[in-house]
């Protein structure tokens, strides 16, 4: 198991390499360049401006957070021939610096959902929180404007260049059905999967979150079928999945350790983290803890180390703790800790 830690880059986050080095464990950093809309060629002196940063604290930039894919590639249209080639090609670039694994996701218009992004646990931290009758009865306008107004830190997933054609591309969704957005992920793996066996770089999907379908928009990458069915899409080490147990445990009915022993050889990079579900099916953010939230994350990780897991692993969201300003769920404090718990728990299996 080797750990990472995302970072959104120099002058772009809170938390500076300094403080990730002092994390005991880190030996990767988690990156993308978040200013690239989906589609474009990554430019090569971008990329090594990253790799130039991390060699100064002698992390690897192993693993990609994302490479987004365009939405006409999502939607299947005539258009997506020429944002799949900029994508092999941005595929060659991050292989010529040592890049192993590409996390990305198939998630029509939004990464993910929340209705509040500081929602007050009991004890004073503040978290990511989804609150299920608000997104059933909410225009997603006003969660756009919502989320999008955040003053502080650019939010990943929600960035105002993708958000300026929204109402169309709802337009554009409007007839697209899960079979559809199947076979639109396919046509996108049969092209880029064959350049990633050549660069040797794993493809590794990032289920949708929540696992569900929202604003009538259709998800597929919800549950263990999907997910194997997703993988045989194009049946290659190289077509993985990002398991992430805080995006598929938000739903009780997802077993994400039985997904670890299952999907094990095809996972190169894991996301942990907690959530507790409440009965009306509202969500919140926890620490990391397994007594803290609903997910098994003792389990999960038991699952990883008998699995004999040696990929690419990271804390997810963190609470806001001890009044630090940050990006929301990505501050330095609470995914410090959950390193800590991640790797005092593999370290007790080792025992």
């Amino acid at each position: 198991m080797k750990m990472g830690f995302r970072w959104y880059g120099e002058g772009n986050d809170s938390v500076t390499l300094n403080h990730i080095k002092q994390i005991p464990g880190v030996e990767t950093i988690v990156w993308a360049l978040h200013d690239m809309q989906a589609g474009v060629e990554w430019p090569m002196d971008r990329i090594l401006e990253v790799k130039r940063h991390a060699d100064q604290y002698g992390f690897t930039i192993d693993v990609v957070e994302s490479v987004n894919v365009h939405e006409d590639i999502k939607l299947g249209l005539t258009t997506r021939d020429q944002y799949i080639e900029n994508y092999k090609k941005t595929i060659e670039k991050l292989a010529k610096v040592g890049v192993k694994v590409i996390c990305y996701n198939f998630m029509p218009v939004f990464d993910w959902i929340r209705t509040d992004l500081y929602k007050a646990h009991e004890d004073g931290s503040t978290a990511l929180f989804y609150e299920t009758a608000k997104v059933n009865d909410i225009d997603p306008m006003e969660l756009v404007n919502k989320i999008a107004g955040n003053p502080d830190f650019t939010m990943p997933g929600w960035e105002p260049e993708r958000l300026e054609n929204i109402t169309n591309l709802f337009e554009a969704y409007k007839n697209v059905t899960e079979e559809d957005l199947f076979n639109n992920l396919q046509y996108f793996l049969k092209a880029i999967i064959p350049v990633a066996e050549e660069h040797d770089i794993k493809m590794a999907i990032h289920p949708d979150d929540p696992p569900w379908p929202v604003f009538g928009l259709p998800r597929i990458v919800t549950n263990q079928e999907n997910i194997r069915r997703i993988l045989k899409l194009v049946d290659s080490p190289y077509n993985g999945v990002t398991l992430c147990s805080g995006a598929l445990g938000s739903s009780r009915s997802n077993d994400v350790a039985a997904m670890v022993r299952e999907f094990a050889e095809r996972i190169p990079f894991a996301h942990v983290r907690n959530v507790k579900i409440y009965d009306n099916g509202d969500f919140i953010e926890t620490s990391h803890r397994t007594e803290d939230g609903t997910v098994d994350i003792v389990g999960i990780m038991k699952a990883y180390h008998d699995s004999g897991f040696n990929g690419y692993i990271r804390p997810d969201h963190g609470r806001h703790i001890w009044d630090e300003q940050c990006r929301p769920g990505y501050g330095l404090y609470d995914r410090a800790l959950g390193i800590m718990y991640l790797l005092g728990t593999w370290d007790a299996f080792n025992r």
